[in-house]
């Protein structure tokens, strides 16, 4: 956990969230105590895929929807780390999404959060570790 850096705040793996009348696991959910926000991020062991922003997109929504307090927390963030990714398809994904997302990158978020973040490096070790199996979030 210590690759996140300061202010993360580890909620869960496969954090379950309930919309209509189905079940759907999170890969891992944090707080950011400093930023006062969820943080949802989504691990893919294969190349990112435009579906696959689509699907972080629609977590964040969920969180912002049904776990955020929306006169304490600011907007919830999506990350998702993937093995690879082919900058041209992550870039028409991101900017049909309207919500705050990074896929490996930092592209998209504001300089004061992305200062707060880790950074893409400590991302990809902890993708590096997971897929392993030496990185269990849980674990730490």
């Amino acid at each position: 956990m210590t690759e996140l850096g300061v202010g993360f705040a580890f909620l869960g793996r496969q954090y379950p969230v309930k919309v209509g009348d189905r079940e759907f696991r999170i890969d891992l959910l944090f707080y950011h105590c400093r930023l006062h926000r969820y943080i949802v991020v989504e691990l893919k062991m294969k190349e990112a895929e435009a579906a696959h922003v689509g699907q972080l997109g629609f977590y964040v929504t969920v969180v912002d929807d049904l776990i955020r307090d929306k006169e304490r927390d600011d907007p919830t963030l999506g990350i998702l780390i993937a093995e690879s990714r082919d900058r041209g398809v992550v870039e028409y994904a991101l900017r049909s999404n309207n919500a705050p997302l990074a896929v490996s990158t930092y592209a998209g978020l504001p300089p004061e959060v992305r200062e707060l973040m880790p950074s893409e490096e400590d991302l990809s070790r902890l993708a590096d570790g997971v897929r392993r199996g030496d990185g269990d979030p849980s674990a730490g």
